[in-house]
């Protein structure tokens, strides 16, 4: 639903705000009234469970093609809701096992070698985490207006757990 709205007596956007202000929510349902947000960062964080893909069938070729489409998911995806958004880090943590035996290996990185939010928890300006493997900590004192307005430092050597891979993709 539109509604026409013809504001004569705003001079200046400050006139219009003032007067939007004095009208009932349910009088301005126009179009073209989307909140923006200049530059946003976000995380999204996913698991894998090793059991779950042994008894699907889900290789490794499916495992390259999933980082392949996290890579390069919003590339076709272009809308005016979401303006340009784009992958800009992948970091994957791989469970691997630490026995000499293979077999016991391959058995330990199934279960685990150490739990997510030991992996997943990172540092924020907002949030500090000691010994967090990421940390991401902004670069400027104005508001975040792109990607080089944050740092994003990646710790390899602070993972938990021998039984780990740490894998910087993008």
């Amino acid at each position: 639903m539109a509604v026409a709205v013809d504001v004569k007596s705003a001079k200046s956007s400050a006139d219009y705000v003032k007067w939007e202000s004095e009208q009932e929510e349910s009088s301005l349902r126009t179009m073209g009234r989307k909140s923006l947000i200049p530059y946003g960062l976000y995380v999204a964080k996913g698991f894998i469970s090793a059991n779950l893909a042994e008894g699907t069938g889900f290789s490794e070729e499916d495992l390259s093609l999933l980082w392949e489409a996290l890579i390069n998911m919003y590339d076709h995806d272009r809308s005016a809701s979401k303006g340009f958004m784009s992958a800009r880090k992948l970091i994957v943590f791989k469970h691997i096992g630490t026995d000499s035996d293979p077999d016991q290996r391959a058995r330990q990185a199934k279960m685990g070698c150490c739990p997510a939010h030991k992996l997943l928890d990172f540092s924020s300006p907002a949030r500090h985490v000691d010994g967090a493997i990421v940390e991401v900590s902004r670069t400027v004192e104005t508001p975040p207006r792109s990607f080089h307005d944050y740092r994003i430092q990646l710790h390899k050597d602070r993972s938990p757990n021998a039984g780990i891979e740490v894998l910087d993709l993008l």
